[in-house]
């Protein structure tokens, strides 16, 4: 049995001493890193919480969010990660939705601080809290079973769902990741997503547990990660396609020393092929390895590894084989497996299985049956075991490694006068993979509704990666089946004539 105590203990054991984390010029020891964790706890134990209270975190990259998103758990509570890139309705929804207690952020709360009981502010307040506060036992009457986050992924109702992910689902996943991306004692991990997305947190526990070092990107830029990786010798990466693209330019027209990375890895959404021949061309001596999973999978499914020796073969539009540690099965409607070539869903069984949703009991029983997760992805297995995306049955839209759900955008239109009817649905973009894109019919008498002023009306409604890139308006009818469904395949079809929306 492991909990998020372990990582850390392992790291005490094996070298209390060696930097653990540098973050904008400061470092830590992982005996530092334990202390301020186990502050941390007993700061949060002084408020009055107790184990499985929920405390949520709403901050850039940094050392203070590595010891909340280890810190918390590992005292019993349950850490819940916002998206910063969230409008203010979709925080507060999570906030109250989840419960939270306790804020930690770095930026003015405003109504997010009437919904909570406390407001501790990075860095004084955090920092005051950490001094102030005597060191806890970590671990102490925590089972793998109890929750260790609650994590808010797009929902398809309109409303963000609560993925409940315990401390056996997290620490099977860093097992997981690390057989099929070992790290090593003298790794150094740069980690240039955010902290509140998957591809920003996967390695922190696998990063302590190994001994490796963890520099925090405070905010994504391609000339801050080049400065990064070149100043502290970084031999590990990992982003969304779009981020290996912004770094893979930049090293190409302002080349930095980076040799030292021998490993970049990339999730969230597909990639093109361009994309990796660019990044192969402006980091020859890094491997390329693409994952692929969802947040309900704590995130892990597959991988592929050494994309860089098979940029131009067919395979490269695969998105691997299984982690070892999982079972993923192609099944039809009626769980039936299908065999090699034929297409059906992605259904995954594995410890990295989430519990289900937080207080949403149908979309859980919707989404796993007999303990195994149904993605909501169709694809196929080749014959020798590599997984093929075709396309997604909840038409979620994958933009720069950001799921976005077309009702939640709907219903943003759906709140203006002038909408009668509307469908969200993804569209090739060079730079994004995928761009969000509606088509609505106005209301009579709104005929003329200026598809600028819907986007801005959007804007106020939904994250800002959420609002359409473009809106086309129509005077008939959307298409729709005999229920009564809307057709969008029929609508999504003319903008994706001769692309693979596979690898797009």
């Amino acid at each position: 049995m492991h909990t998020f105590a372990d990582p850390l203990a392992t790291a005490i054991r094996n070298a209390a001493n060696k930097t653990a984390v540098i973050d904008q010029g400061r470092s830590f020891s992982f005996l530092e890193l334990q202390d301020r964790c186990r502050r941390l706890a007993n700061a949060i134990a002084d408020m009055g919480l107790t184990k499985g209270d929920r405390v949520a975190i709403l901050a850039a990259n940094s050392h203070q969010y590595i010891e909340t998103y280890v810190g918390v758990p590992a005292a019993g509570f349950v850490v819940v990660p916002l998206n910063t890139r969230h409008a203010m309705p979709e925080l507060e929804y999570a906030l109250r939705d989840s419960g939270s207690r306790v804020l930690i952020c770095d930026r003015d709360p405003g109504a997010l601080a009437e919904i909570v009981e406390r407001v501790v502010m990075i860095p004084d307040d955090y920092e005051a809290l950490l001094s102030n506060a005597d060191p806890a036992t970590l671990g102490q009457h925590v089972t793998e079973d109890d929750l260790a986050g609650l994590f808010y992924t797009g929902g398809t109702t309109g409303a963000s769902k609560g993925v409940m992910l315990t401390h056996r689902n997290l620490i099977a996943n860093s097992l997981h990741y690390l057989i099929c991306t070992p790290h090593y004692e003298n790794d150094v991990m740069l980690v240039m997503a955010p902290m509140f997305h998957a591809a920003g947190s996967i390695a922190i526990l696998p990063s302590i547990w190994t001994l490796g070092c963890q520099v925090p990107l405070a905010a994504f830029d391609p000339r801050a990660a080049l400065d990064e990786i070149e100043r502290h010798e970084v031999t590990i990466t990992l982003g969304v396609p779009t981020m290996l693209a912004a770094i893979a330019e930049e090293q190409h027209v302002r080349p930095r020393k980076v040799d030292s990375l021998r490993l970049i890895g990339h999730g969230g959404s597909p990639i093109a092929t361009e994309v990796l021949r660019r990044t192969h061309s402006a980091f020859p001596s890094a491997r390329l390895s693409e994952v692929y999973g969802a947040t309900e999978l704590s995130p892990l499914c597959t991988c592929l590894p050494d994309e860089q020796l098979i940029i131009d073969s067919p395979l490269a539009r695969s998105c691997g084989r299984p982690v070892i540690g999982n079972e993923v099965r192609i099944l039809n409607p009626e769980g039936v497996e299908l065999t090699a070539g034929e297409i059906g869903e992605v259904v995954v069984r594995g410890p990295n299985v989430m519990r289900g949703y937080w207080n949403k009991p149908e979309q859980t029983a919707a989404a796993l049956k007999d303990g195994a997760y149904w993605t909501g992805d169709l694809g196929y297995f080749d014959e020798d075991g590599y997984l093929f995306l075709v396309d997604r049955s909840k038409d979620m839209i994958v933009t720069g490694g950001e799921n976005v759900y077309s009702t939640e955008v709907e219903e943003a239109l759906y709140q203006h006068p002038g909408v009668l009817e509307a469908a969200v649905f993804g569209v090739p973009d060079e730079r994004w993979g995928e761009a969000v894109w509606a088509i609505v019919v106005p209301r009579e008498g709104h005929e003329t509704l200026d598809t600028g002023q819907l986007v801005d009306f959007c804007r106020e409604k939904i994250a800002g990666y959420k609002v359409p890139k473009g809106i086309d308006l129509r005077e008939e009818p959307l298409p729709k089946s005999g229920p009564g469904k809307v057709l969008k395949r029929e609508l999504r079809a003319p903008y994706w004539e001769g692309q693979d929306r596979s690898v797009n």
